[in-house]
């Protein structure tokens, strides 16, 4: 469940004494993620944020107890927690707010724990791309095998000086339990409470993940052309204006720009906005205005039916593919802003420009995702690009080469929220089209991409 779902308005959330918590120890939690240098700087990172998931789940799990009694007509159990956001504990919706503003923190700090894993991967998306294709973990506090995995991260710091991450303190790793970082690299493990209880099938994962990012071979699923496919071709980015737009946002409450490639991007800060004293039509009105400006300077306002966004409104950790917030070159209370949707950010795009753009760029597109308003669907193909390549063969036949990629959500994404400069996007597609080594599914992967992240 989305917490907007419930019908609260954004500013209750925000300003509820959880959230405002949390937003107050996020940022030395992302300090510490960019500072980290050493085995030593990790764990002791790991140690104070599993205690923070640990004590936000441990409270979610107390208030959806008391929401179940409560349908069943009883009272809340004693010792449940105090709700904190002043309404009354005598309505249910009370602590039904409670219960999911406890998962909306657990997910803002493990955020912190994604950008843990990029920073400890070496900002090497393979990883990441190999190792997220399980569903998402379930709720750390209580679980059966929690004390054994906790026990082998010990032992790995202990023992080796290693620092081993644990994966349910992320969202990005669903493979195995931990990885440690051994001497030859990062390993990752599945961890039981009893040995006669190894489940052979996600060992195997595991093994498939580890193949797919050493030789190229079929990452875990039932597909076999998802496979990575590296690009040689150095990673760029506008992410400098995505800088800008967050620190004019804190300043001026709304900023709205042209980003180079048929985009147009709007930043919100609530606090700058609060700061202007705007009643709530005026913000309305300016917002509607600039937006409206940038749409029009990007060249994709005429036709909004055909325009798909990205947005980081409530969406922290529940995309594995996403680049986490906290590894951003933008300062740590910005990054702690978006995480915590005290800040929102939205990259607009028009379909059929940026086909004509492709198009004029020798890659042939086609915008292919029908008129419409609603929000992209996981699968769905939204263009398609093609190519045709023609040799001599060695007896004097001619013979054609035809290649057909299909865009879908998320690298319609990828392109968005990341800013990733036109230019080296579509080299990129240029590449996979003319590789005779690309797979059905390829998975990009750009040269020197973690130069690009803190």
């Amino acid at each position: 469940m989305k917490l907007l779902d419930l019908g609260v308005e954004p500013e209750e959330v925000i300003a509820h004494p959880r959230h405002q918590a949390a937003q107050v120890d996020l940022v030395p939690l992302i300090e510490r993620v960019r500072a980290c240098r050493s085995p030593k700087d990790g764990y002791e990172l790991q140690q104070d944020l599993l205690r923070q998931i640990l004590a936000v789940e441990e409270h979610r799990n107390a208030f959806s107890k008391a929401v179940k009694r409560m349908r069943d007509g009883k009272p809340p159990q004693a010792g449940a927690p105090e709700p904190q956001s002043g309404l009354s504990p005598a309505d249910i919706e009370t602590w039904v707010l409670e219960r999911e503003l406890c998962e909306r923190v657990a997910r803002q700090f493990r955020s912190v724990g994604d950008a843990l894993a990029w920073r400890a991967f070496n900002h090497d998306r393979r990883y990441i791309l190999a190792l997220c294709r399980n569903p998402p973990s379930g709720i750390m506090a209580g679980k059966a095998g929690l004390k054994a995995e906790l026990e082998t991260v010990e032992s790995h710091w202990r023992d080796d000086g290693q620092f081993a991450l644990m994966h349910d303190l992320t969202s990005c790793l669903r493979i195995g339990d931990i990885t440690a970082w051994q001497d030859d690299g990062p390993h990752t493990y599945e961890i039981k409470t009893n040995a006669r209880y190894r489940s052979t099938v996600q060992e195997r994962r595991i093994a498939t993940a580890y193949d797919a990012i050493r030789t190229g071979s079929a990452l875990p699923g039932d597909n076999a052309g998802e496979r990575l496919h590296d690009v040689d071709i150095p990673l760029r980015t506008h992410l400098e204006l995505l800088q800008t737009a967050t620190e004019r946002a804190a300043k001026d409450g709304i900023f709205a720009a042209k980003v180079p490639g048929s985009r147009a991007l709007l930043a919100v800060d609530l606090y700058g906005v609060i700061g202007q004293g705007w009643t709530r039509q005026d913000f309305q009105q300016r917002v509607a205005r600039q937006w409206d400006a940038a749409r029009r300077r990007a060249r994709i306002g005429s036709q909004l039916d055909f325009n798909v966004h990205a947005t980081s409104l409530d969406s922290v950790s529940r995309d594995p593919l996403r680049v986490p917030w906290g590894v951003y070159p933008m300062h740590p209370v910005a990054a702690a802003r978006l995480i915590g949707d005290v800040m929102t950010i939205v990259v607009e795009t028009s379909g059929p420009s940026l086909a004509e753009d492709l198009t004029a760029r020798g890659i042939p597109a086609q915008w292919v995702r029908p008129q419409g308003t609603r929000n992209l669907m996981a699968g769905e193909v939204v263009m398609e690009m093609h190519n045709e390549t023609e040799w001599r063969t060695a007896n004097g036949l001619t013979a054609t080469l035809s290649r057909t990629l299909q865009l879908k959500p998320s690298e319609m994404d990828h392109y968005l929220i990341e800013l990733l400069d036109q230019g080296c996007w579509a080299a990129g597609i240029r590449h996979l089209l003319l590789s005779p080594d690309a797979s059905d599914r390829p998975w990009p992967v750009f040269r020197d991409e973690g130069d690009t992240w803190l």
